[in-house]
């Protein structure tokens, strides 16, 4: 049993060394911008068919939620400074 369990600890240390070491890095453009595009990856993403082509409607609609957010949240503080308190529920908010 013993000797089943170091050949196992052994084949499993070989296999992380191996999967390390097969790993030879990437070309780094400077310290800390090490992304590489893969093969066939176009210089220009737009008109390509890696183009999301989003939605104006939607992120017009994600925008409006952003805003409304923001205004809540502008309430709750205005509101947590003026009575010292912090209330999430902006509808009990005077």
């Amino acid at each position: 049993m013993k000797r089943i369990l170091t050949l196992v600890a052994i084949t499993g240390a070989m296999v992380a060394a191996g999967s390390a070491s097969a790993y030879d890095g990437q070309k780094f453009k400077e310290p800390g911008n090490g992304w590489e595009a893969k093969p066939g990856f176009p210089e220009k993403i737009a008109g390509s068919k890696y183009d999301p082509k989003h939605d104006p409607v939607e992120i017009g609609k994600q925008q409006l939620a952003v805003n409304a957010m923001d205004e809540r949240n502008a309430k709750r503080i205005a509101n947590a400074k003026a009575t010292g308190s912090f209330e999430f529920d902006v509808k009990k908010i005077k």
